[in-house]
C-alpha cells in the first residue's frame, strides 16, 4: 500500500477507541440481559465485531500488525431465538434443489406412471420435462423422490429444513397463497442443512498422502464409485417395470440379489 493510501495514526487511535466503547457496551448489555438470547446482547456483539474488524484492518495497513482476537462473524449463524418459550404450534419449512441431469430418464419414468394410470391415457404429459416433473411429483412423495432421485434422472443440490415455532396453529388455508412469506429466522427452533460445500471443506482438509494410501481416489471418488455400483442401468429397458407407488415387486435379477434405489 502506498503512503498516500495508508490510514493516519489518528485514524488508528480512533478505531481503537471505538473498540473500547463497543466493548463497554457489550459488557453492559450482557450484565443487563433478560435471557439467554437477548437481542440487545446480539446487537452489541455485532457492533463489537464490526469495530474490532475495522481496527484490525487499520492497524495492519498502518503498522503491519494484527490483533490476537478472532471474533466469529455474525452472518455465519442464525439470529437469536425470539419465539415463544413453550411453542403451541410449529411449521416445518423444507427446500430441496435438484438438477435435471438426465431428461430422457426423467421422461421415461413419467411414461411408466402414465401407462399405469388409465385416466392419463392420451394426455402424454410425459413428453416434456416440466410435464414429467408434474407427473412424478404428483405421484410420489417428496421424501421418496429424495431417496430415489437418481432413478428419476435428478441430481441433488443443496437442501435445508427449518423447524419454526408459532404461537398458535394457522387457520386452514390461511397461508397457502404465500407459504414462505412469514418465515422468521428468529423463530427457528432448529435447522438442518445439506450442501456439497461441506463435502468440499472436508475434502480440502484431507492430506494428499492419505488420499494415495486410500487408493488415490479420496472420499468424493469413493462415493461416486459406490453410486455407480448401486445405480440402475443407464439405458432403461422397455420391459422394466417401475411401480408408480414405489413398491419393490422384484429385488432379484439373473445374478442374484441386488438393491434397488
Amino acid at each position: 500500500m502506498s503512503d498516500a493510501a495508508q490510514p493516519t495514526a489518528a485514524e488508528v487511535r480512533a478505531a481503537a477507541e471505538a473498540v473500547k466503547t463497543a466493548l463497554d457496551r457489550h459488557l453492559a448489555a450482557v450484565e443487563r440481559r433478560s435471557g439467554e438470547d437477548d437481542p440487545t446482547v446480539y446487537d452489541a456483539f455485532n457492533q463489537l465485531a464490526a469495530a474490532a474488524e475495522a481496527y484490525d484492518e487499520l492497524l495492519y495497513d498502518r503498522y503491519d500488525e494484527v490483533t490476537p482476537f478472532e471474533i466469529p462473524g455474525a452472518d455465519d449463524s442464525m439470529p437469536p431465538y425470539t419465539g415463544p418459550e413453550e411453542p403451541s404450534a410449529l411449521s416445518v419449512l423444507i427446500r430441496r434443489d435438484y438438477a435435471v441431469a438426465e431428461p430422457q430418464r426423467l421422461m421415461a419414468q413419467a411414461r411408466r406412471v402414465e401407462a399405469a394410470d388409465d385416466e392419463g391415457a392420451g394426455v402424454e404429459a410425459s413428453g416434456t420435462v416440466h410435464g414429467a416433473l408434474g407427473l412424478l411429483f404428483g405421484e410420489f412423495e417428496p421424501d421418496e423422490i429424495a431417496s430415489r432421485h437418481k432413478e428419476f434422472g435428478l441430481e441433488e443440490g443443496d437442501s435445508t429444513l427449518w423447524v419454526t415455532a408459532a404461537d398458535e396453529a394457522a387457520e386452514p388455508g390461511e397461508w397457502l397463497e404465500a407459504p414462505f412469506e412469514q418465515a422468521d429466522p428468529q423463530r427457528v427452533v432448529c435447522r438442518f442443512d445439506v450442501s456439497a460445500v461441506f463435502d468440499d471443506e472436508f475434502d480440502d482438509g484431507l492430506d494428499d498422502d492419505e488420499d494415495d494410501a486410500a487408493g488415490g481416489g479420496g472420499v468424493r471418488e469413493l462415493e461416486e464409485d459406490l453410486d455407480t455400483d448401486l445405480d440402475t442401468d443407464e439405458d432403461l429397458d422397455a420391459d422394466e417395470d417401475l411401480d408408480p407407488h414405489g413398491d419393490e415387486a422384484d429385488d432379484r435379477d439373473e445374478d442374484g440379489e441386488r438393491a434397488r434405489l
